[in-house]
């Protein structure tokens, strides 16, 4: 089992996806602490000047559409 994120191995997605709304390094904070959160994602990251997240997770453990939700559950919308 991996140490970081829990999960068993199997297949990683590298996701990036735009994002719309984001200004400012709370921002960036709040969807990185919230797509960080869900089990199996091992990287979050937001640039902040190209308006998207880039996101590394273990597909046995979140989807793309639980990623999704997690953004728009911190109150910006993924484009």
């Amino acid at each position: 089992m991996c140490k970081e994120c829990g999960c068993h191995g199997g297949k990683v997605e590298h996701k990036v996806i735009s994002i719309e709304g984001m200004t400012c390094g709370h921002c960036k904070s709040a969807v990185e602490r919230a797509v960080r959160a869900l089990p199996g994602v091992m990287a979050a990251e937001v640039d902040l000047k190209a308006n998207n997240l880039t996101v590394d997770y273990s597909v046995s453990k979140s989807t793309l559409d639980d990623i999704i939700q997690a953004v728009n559950d911190a109150g910006y919308k993924p484009g």
